[in-house]
């Protein structure tokens, strides 16, 4: 099965990337169990930009992580790039992490490695030569604007910078999905701004898909289409407009 998992992405071109049908999830048990999510119901194309916003506590981020495999769904059906997540296997759910770029707003940058270790770190856990991810990682930076900070460790990084790195080792394994979490939450309007323009040309030039979650109302319109979390449920699925924008 996790075979099958690694040629999905390439094999079903007109299957959506994800597909969700009558998704529910809890947290708890008993009578202190808490419904989180409600019947969610949502496609996402290939190729497409999408923005989920929302409330805190709206179950943004619970059903980021669930499409992300990073939590297992209770119910329903949820197929990323093709598998099945309710009831795979933790095998199974690993494999597909492999295909999918993750961003989120504290970057996760291990302060102990430079920008570019940081980068080649992702390639190596594809189990590629040295010298193919350094120079993978190199050309990556580069591609970002960092080329000449490669060598420097987060702490001598501006917010933006970091970002940038963040965005460089989720996208360097050219995943067919990447996931990201409030990426422009700590960056001031500009730097949140060149971010996100980053993000939305480097995924169009890798023909990957983004499902980006945020509160920040200055770059809905970077998105083919922006989704409404509240209260656990998906209450607007709507093409993205300059006018969303406030």
């Amino acid at each position: 099965m996790i075979g099958e998992v690694l040629q999905m992405p390439s094999a079903r071109h007109t299957e959506p990337v994800v597909s969700i049908n009558a998704l529910d999830h809890y947290y708890g048990q008993g009578r202190l169990q808490k419904q989180v999510l409600c019947n969610i119901n949502l496609e996402i194309q290939a190729g497409e930009i999408v923005i989920m916003t929302g409330p805190s506590g709206s179950g943004k981020t619970t059903l980021l992580s669930l499409i992300g495999s990073l939590r297992s769904p209770q119910s329903g059906s949820l197929k990323v790039l093709g598998q099945e997540l309710c009831g795979a296997s933790p095998q199974q759910m690993v494999a597909l992490r492999r295909h999918i770029g993750y961003i989120f707003q504290a970057h996760n940058l291990l302060k102990f490695l430079t920008a570019q270790q940081n980068v080649q770190m992702s390639l190596e856990l594809h189990s590629r030569s040295a010298a193919v991810t350094r120079a993978k990682a190199e050309a990556m930076l580069a591609a970002v604007g960092l080329a000449e900070r490669s060598r420097y460790y987060p702490e001598n990084l501006s917010g933006g910078q970091k970002q940038r790195v963040a965005i460089a080792r989720a996208l360097v394994n050219q995943p067919k999905l990447v996931l990201a979490d409030e990426p422009t939450a700590a960056l001031d309007k500009q730097s949140g701004r060149d971010v996100v323009e980053l993000m939305q040309r480097l995924a169009k030039e890798q023909g990957c898909t983004i499902l980006l979650v945020t509160h920040d109302n200055r770059i809905l319109d970077i998105a083919d289409r922006i989704v409404q979390m509240e209260d656990g449920c998906l209450t607007t699925n709507a093409q993205s407009s300059s006018t969303a924008v406030v």
